[in-house]
């Protein structure tokens, strides 16, 4: 590998903030709602945002491959931008600020770099591998909360784990944690990597929710796995991430 991740992780966050006032735009201003084949919301403001995203990086790196949540797969080769202009639609449609963009970039499997970028919230996460994580500016790390009763779980889409086997080892996680939240989407990543939360729990997500993310809780010290403790790639669809302490004992009840 022979690229230069300063300048790639400066595009990104020049892409980020270019969606973000595309999206801003739209969501002053209200926009209609169409339904896609699997059921979930799509925009205008996802639309234009992932056409803006993908102008910014074809024209830094025009031989990388994109994969967007709009737009699907362009391009090829080791070099590939994972895409989701809105993570959170369904916030953004509802008039709530919980949704972001998240651009990452992956090199044959590996994550090297994420932003994560929350336009109306006003919060900015970003990292490149080797050089910490930041969150507004400011270098931050995860917890050294030292047990499972002192630490703060916070849990986004369950409805799979919902319907088995696992429910019940969530149940026990959850009674013997100190504090339990659903802050879901982008935010409790953000709040893991700054050190707020322990560990984040989900059971129905795809890459493009997440792949940013993977890379600025990695840099920030943290461990993030599926539910089953593999490492995260394109298919899958399964969180669990914190400190690695708190993974650690969450991925011991989960599993046993």
């Amino acid at each position: 590998m022979n690229l230069d991740l300063d300048r790639a992780l400066a595009v990104a966050r020049n892409a980020a903030l270019a969606a973000g006032e595309v999206i801003d735009h739209y969501y002053a201003r209200g926009v209609a709602v169409r339904i896609k084949a699997d059921a979930t919301p799509v925009t205008q403001a996802d639309e234009d945002s992932e056409k803006v995203i993908r102008e910014v990086l074809s024209a830094a790196y025009p031989d990388h491959a994109i994969y967007g949540e709009e737009g699907g797969r362009s391009g090829s080769g080791d070099y590939l931008w994972l895409v989701d202009p809105i993570d959170g639609t369904k916030s953004f449609v509802r008039g709530y600020p919980m949704f972001s963009t998240q651009i990452a970039l992956m090199h044959r499997g590996e994550l090297l770099l994420g932003v994560s970028h929350a336009s109306a919230f006003g919060e900015t996460a970003w990292a490149r591998r080797g050089g910490g994580a930041f969150l507004n500016g400011l270098p931050c790390k995860v917890a050294a909360t030292p047990e499972w009763s002192k630490a703060t779980l916070s849990t986004g889409n369950l409805k799979t784990l919902a319907g088995g086997a696992g429910w019940a080892k969530l149940a026990e996680l959850v009674r013997g944690a100190h504090r339990t939240r659903g802050y879901g989407d982008f935010y409790h990543y953000h709040l893991l990597a700054a050190g707020r939360v322990d560990v984040v729990l989900e059971s129905d997500v795809n890459i493009l929710d997440i792949a940013a993310l993977v890379a600025i809780i990695g840099e920030a010290g943290g461990v993030f796995t599926d539910l089953y403790g593999q490492p995260i790639g394109l298919d899958t669809t399964t969180v669990l991430a914190g400190t690695p302490a708190m993974h650690a004992h969450a991925l011991s009840v989960l599993g046993s």
